[in-house]
């Protein structure tokens, strides 16, 4: 069979000017017409992971031994998908981190995550505060809570930021439990700051959470310092 080879044909003047009477009568202005979009350039895992940190934590570095712990342990628990894929992150430990604010603890837990990436291992994480979550879970009109909560739950790698910190309620316990429960279930690593002490948990998240909390999760008291004051009288 036969094929013919056409050259490409380029638009003639009358064909251009019919182009720019129709753009005109719908009121489009030709230099609000998008190019064509340019071939993205190749960017690397941890520039890409950056891209959609807080600006403050893009540069955050993890040097507390726990959390070095934990990003070892997690990093040699993650697996290809398939042979010759990159390594991602999909079970492992938590890790609890408490503390009074200013301690160094979101910085650790951005550090941590960076680390991973730097080490070689692919991570699909979210990060949260609690009350955040909370206000994204309300049911509202137009709104999903339950898919949000099952997204939220399945992500591979969760920051819960100031855990306790939001007002308790029944309802935001209920929340509490079966994000928690859930990832203890299926053994998803998450990193949590609270600011509450250790033992004051069980009073703020209830019983249940504060169960689920202390079989998943390494726990780990920050030094008693707000680093943030110690930095502006330094």
């Amino acid at each position: 069979m036969r094929t013919h080879h056409r050259e490409p044909q380029t638009l003639g003047e009358g064909t251009l000017d019919r182009l720019a009477r129709i753009l005109a009568a719908r009121n489009i202005d030709p230099a609000t017409i998008a190019a064509p979009a340019e071939e993205p350039e190749n960017i690397s895992p941890l520039e890409a992971l950056s891209s959609g940190m807080p600006p403050r934590y893009r540069a955050a570095v993890a040097d507390h031994s726990e959390v070095l712990a934990w990003v070892r342990t997690v990093a040699e628990a993650a697996v290809a998908p398939n042979q010759g894929a990159r390594r991602q992150v999909t079970t492992g430990p938590s890790l609890l981190m408490a503390g009074v604010v200013g301690a160094g603890k979101t910085h650790q837990a951005y550090g941590a995550v960076r680390l991973l990436v730097q080490s070689g291992v692919g991570v699909r994480w979210r990060a949260t505060t609690s009350a955040d979550l909370y206000a994204g879970l309300r049911p509202r009109p137009g709104s999903d809570s339950e898919r949000e909560l099952a997204a939220v739950s399945r992500c591979p790698l969760l920051i819960i930021d100031d855990l306790g910190a939001a007002k308790a309620s029944d309802w935001t316990e209920e929340v509490t439990y079966r994000l928690i429960n859930r990832r203890y279930n299926y053994e998803l690593p998450t990193l949590i700051t609270t600011n509450l002490a250790i033992r004051d948990l069980r009073a703020h998240l209830g019983d249940r959470v504060t169960s689920r909390l202390a079989q998943m999760t390494t726990q780990v008291t920050f030094e008693q310092v707000d680093r943030r004051r110690h930095r502006l009288a330094a």
